[in-house]
């Protein structure tokens, strides 16, 4: 069964190498210098924060593994509404509301849980790791609020890569979604150890 769960995966594209890129020195095409609309890009998609976006959700890590479709990630603020659906590790449809340092995640039997510790709640109900308050801001391509980070851009003046509290979020396409806005994550991948965390974006909205 492990094998048939491997070979679903990467039907799906969602295997491939799983080892952060050493970054000194930089990779050829690579710079840690922000290009000069960068303070006006971090602006914009940071007033950018009442969305909702749609997809699948990748989570490979030596305890588990399995794929997710995003039905819905809501933001508006500091609070999300992310409604999951998993036919892997027996999930089905699991919705997670929350702020940072607070969650609410509900799962397909009806059974809710509460916590202070977002990823800690995660992990016990799903054996998921998901830095769920981060994510919400590398989703747009923003290094998140709290902690430090170093931030690398490729030669087309893109972000490429965030390194933040042990992860490494690779940008690996970036589309224009929404008129009037700079290009968004098309699909990011997020690693740490040996855990990895890809997420595929088929669209995005602006919520009024």
């Amino acid at each position: 069964m492990l094998k048939n769960l491997f070979a679903a995966l990467l039907v799906l594209g969602v295997l491939g190498g799983c080892t952060t890129i050493q970054l000194e020195p930089l990779p050829e095409g690579m710079t840690d210098q922000p290009p000069a609309n960068w303070a006006e890009r971090s602006r914009t998609l940071g007033q950018f924060n009442h969305w909702q976006l749609s997809g699948k959700l990748a989570v490979r890590q030596p305890s588990d593994s399995g794929t997710a479709v995003i039905n819905h990630w809501e933001q508006q603020g500091e609070q999300y509404d992310l409604a999951l659906s998993s036919s892997f590790l027996g999930m089905g449809s699991t919705n997670l509301r929350g702020t940072p340092g607070f969650l609410e995640l509900q799962l397909a039997n009806g059974d809710t849980y509460q916590s202070s510790n977002p990823e800690q709640l995660v992990q016990a109900a799903t054996g998921w790791q998901l830095p769920i308050d981060s994510l919400t801001w590398w989703i747009r391509g923003l290094p998140a609020p709290d902690g430090n980070f170093r931030l690398l851009f490729d030669d087309q003046q893109r972000l490429a890569i965030i390194r933040q509290d042990g992860w490494e979020i690779r940008y690996d396409r970036w589309q224009a979604f929404i008129e009037d806005l700079p290009q968004l994550p098309a699909r990011i991948t997020a690693l740490k150890d040996d855990k990895r965390v890809r997420v595929v974006i088929s669209d995005w909205q602006r919520k009024d």
